[in-house]
């Protein structure tokens, strides 16, 4: 339980099912500073704690916060920091539901004798005729999360309920406002919850002890354009807080950390057609034993494209669209879906 509205109704609607409910919150905050940040801001704060027992309190099921915050620094923080000092633009949450809900918080949930993990996350689980388990998009496309749940495995779907995922968002703040949920109106959270300020750089040097080099701007040609920052303020398709003016647009297209170089060009210098990707999760199907067509996400905010996925000969993950796509980011993931089903993801290379 997030402390929001969505996990607060998920608990509501399985309890109204027939399930005996129980409610967790995962302590993830580091120290008293980092708790102090947290209270006013992402899904796992202290505010989340006060919000998700009053909750559990009107919908008479126990309560407990668990302690995480030691998988979370290791799996999430680190992996997070680690990312954007190597170049690469990370996604935390999908870290964060991979090793920390569904896996850290699962376990710990069958030792207590729990069946299921259940979450109010927008996605449907499914059992597909093929036998394997994978998750549907929501019925409603403007909340579906299935993009950052594509790390799940077979073991932990089977023991995945996702309820609101058969509703549209408005349809669960009706419910939460006819049962008198005090989280009926709470805004979703938007920021990482460990960086609520949103100054990724910031965070990562404060957290790492280190003070990032600057460096140049260059030109796809390696001409030298001017000076950065550090490459960790930076990510693919960046234009604004360059701090450099040309008279025209000019994008991020390359992160080059052997060189400590980062790349200004065009917009157009921003479209391909392929990526590769490695660390696949199959979920919907067992592989592709033979190229695929599949729509396919290369963000979270992206509406998806037309495309063809292989698997080359060293084996990674080939993605072929039919249309240039913008901006496709090294350490962010590409999500693979037949129609309403997520067949499979990895992280762009």
């Amino acid at each position: 339980m997030s402390g929001g509205v969505d996990s607060s109704v998920a608990a509501w609607l399985l309890k109204e099912s027939g399930y005996d409910v129980i409610g967790v919150t995962m302590r993830i905050w580091q120290d008293e500073d980092f708790s102090c940040q947290a209270r006013n801001g992402g899904c796992c704060g202290l505010s989340a704690v006060d919000d998700a027992r009053r909750v559990a309190e009107i919908l008479d099921i126990p309560y407990y916060v668990m302690n995480f915050k030691d998988v979370f620094r290791g799996k999430v923080i680190d992996y997070f920091t680690a990312e954007y000092l190597a170049g690469r633009t990370p996604n935390p949450c999908i870290a964060c539901n991979s090793y920390v809900k569904w896996e850290a918080l699962l376990d710990r949930s069958m030792e207590i004798g729990a069946d299921y993990i259940a979450t109010g996350h927008y996605a449907r689980v499914a059992r597909l005729d093929n036998g394997r388990y994978a998750i549907r998009k929501s019925v409603t496309a403007e909340k579906d999360q299935t993009y950052a749940l594509y790390g799940l495995t077979q073991s932990q779907l089977s023991r995945t309920l996702t309820p609101v995922g058969e509703y549209h968002k408005d349809k669960i703040r009706e419910f939460a406002a006819e049962i008198g949920l005090p989280v009926a109106g709470k805004k979703d959270s938007q920021e990482i919850c460990f960086v609520p300020d949103n100054d990724y750089g910031a965070f990562i040097e404060r957290y790492t002890g280190q003070t990032i080099p600057k460096g140049n701007f260059v030109d796809k040609y390696g001409h030298i354009l001017g000076h950065h920052k550090g490459i960790i303020h930076y990510t693919i398709g960046q234009r604004k807080g360059l701090g450099i003016a040309f008279g025209k647009p000019v994008y991020v297209t390359e992160i080059r950390p052997e060189t400590n170089e980062v790349v200004l060009g065009s917009n157009e210098d921003l479209a391909k057609t392929e990526l590769l990707a490695d660390r696949v999760n199959y979920m919907g199907c067992d592989g592709f034993s033979e190229p695929q067509k599949v729509m396919a996400k290369i963000r979270y905010n992206h509406q998806g494209d037309d495309a063809v996925a292989s698997v080359t000969e060293d084996g990674f993950l080939k993605v072929s669209f039919t249309r240039p796509q913008r901006a496709i980011t090294p350490g962010q993931a590409v999500v693979l879906y037949d129609n309403d089903i997520l067949l499979a993801g990895g992280t762009i290379l």
